[in-house]
Order: structure tokens, then sequence, then C-alpha cells
């Protein structure tokens, strides 16, 4: 589990880098430009589809963990071992990566139709079939996580442990999931069927939403709900406020 969290935390840094170099520097430029080549490694490479994607295979995969944990806690151990992990953490990199690359093919032999981003980062659209096959494929990835999780309620409904560890890493991995998703459908839907009318500044809260809430959300949801970590913050903290205080 915390392999998968660190691999969370780590696709929310690759993530955001993608974003806040070039908009730091949009800041401080007079002219807010990007190439063709630019826009498409932003948006394909770094920020929306890839780091998007992996969160989602990262939370599918982080539910199965669990699932066998919970409902398989004698077998954990043999079924997820060390090459099972690093496989999980391919799985989690090279599906979105693969995908990508066809979408950046489709992309880049059509012809520009415009020179204005509607964002605060760019955004193409797609090829509409391939498009909704990768959206059905990550959509799949949220049903298996439902179905996951319908066997870990039956199971804890029996055992007061069970509903313990359900609590304390299963709930976070719910609220992040419900995070993300809703981060993410609400990006989709304005991509696809969102009205030109909608005011700038509300497509600019829209963008900035799926860029800042997530990253910041996730390592504050587990963090302070792992004993380990929440001791070794307040730890900190106080450390710091004593100093202060001298």
């Amino acid at each position: 589990m915390y392999v998968f969290l660190c691999n969370l935390c780590i696709n929310g840094l690759f993530g955001t880098s993608g974003f806040y170099p070039k908009f730091m520097y949009d800041l401080l430029a007079h002219d807010h430009v990007i190439s063709y080549t630019g826009c498409l490694i932003q948006i394909f490479i770094f920020v929306i589809y890839s780091s998007a994607s992996c969160d989602i295979s990262t939370l599918t995969v982080m539910a199965y963990d669990r699932y066998v944990a919970i409902c398989r806690p004698l077998e954990y151990h043999s079924i997820m071992t060390n090459q099972m992990v690093f496989k999980c953490i391919l799985y989690c990199w090279l599906a979105p990566f693969f995908s990508l690359s066809i979408l950046i093919i489709l992309i880049s032999r059509l012809t520009l139709c415009g020179s204005t981003i509607e964002k605060l980062f760019c955004e193409i659209t797609v090829n509409n079939v391939f498009g909704y096959i990768v959206i059905l494929t990550y959509f799949g990835h949220a049903v298996f996580i439902f179905c996951s999780y319908i066997h870990l309620i039956r199971k804890c409904i029996k055992s007061i442990e069970s509903r313990h560890k359900f609590m304390q890493t299963c709930v976070p991995h719910l609220v992040s999931l419900i995070n993300v998703t809703v981060a993410l459908l609400f990006d989709v839907l304005y991509s696809r069927y969102g009205s030109k009318n909608v005011p700038q500044s509300v497509r600019n809260f829209m963008a900035l939403e799926f860029l800042l809430v997530p990253p910041i959300l996730n390592p504050l949801i587990y963090g302070l709900n792992l004993t380990t970590v929440r001791q070794q913050v307040m730890r900190m903290f106080f450390k710091k406020q004593v100093a202060i205080s001298e």
C-alpha cells in the first residue's frame, strides 16, 4: 500500500510539473504563446491524459490491494509479492503512455484548426472514436473498483477488525477516488459538451480545480490518516514550535 501511495504522490508531482513552469513563465511574460509541439507535449504527456490516467490506474491497483488484504489476508503475501507490485506499477505508467502515444499520432497528423486556447493549459479535441474507447476503458476501471468495494463491505460487516482496517485504509481511498473522478468528469464533460458561453473565469477555475485539488488533497488524506506519518508530522511541528519559542 505504501508503494502505491508513493506512486500516487509521484504522479501528482509529475502531472503538475507540465503545467506550473509554463504558467509561471506566462505570468512574467508579455506574450502568452506556446508552440504546437509544446502544446501536444503539455496536454498529452504531462498534464491531462497521462497524469489522470495514471491516477485512475493507481487507484484501481490500490483497490485490488485492499481487496486482497481484507478479503484474503492469509494469501496476501503470496499474491502481492515484490514482482506483483512491480508489475502493477508498470501497468499504472505504461498503459496510459501506450494509449497516449496513439492519441499523439492521431492528433499530430491533423491540421491546426485554431490558435486560441480556452483554458490555462493546452486542450485539443481528440479523435472521437479512440477518445471514447479510452474513456470507456477507464470507466471499466471504476466499475472494477466498485465491484471490489462491494466484496470489501460484505467482508467488513462480519468482523470488527476488518471494519477497522476498512476505515483506516479504504475510506481515504474512496475519498481520493471521488475527488479524482469528480474533477475528471467535470473536465471531460466540459471539453466535449461544454458551452462557449461559459465565462472565462469559470473555465479557469475548472482547469485549476483539476490541477490543484487532487495533488494537494491526496497527501493530506493519506498522510494524516496513517499513524506513523501523522506522528512524524506532529513531532516535526512541535519541534518547530519549541525552536520558535526559544
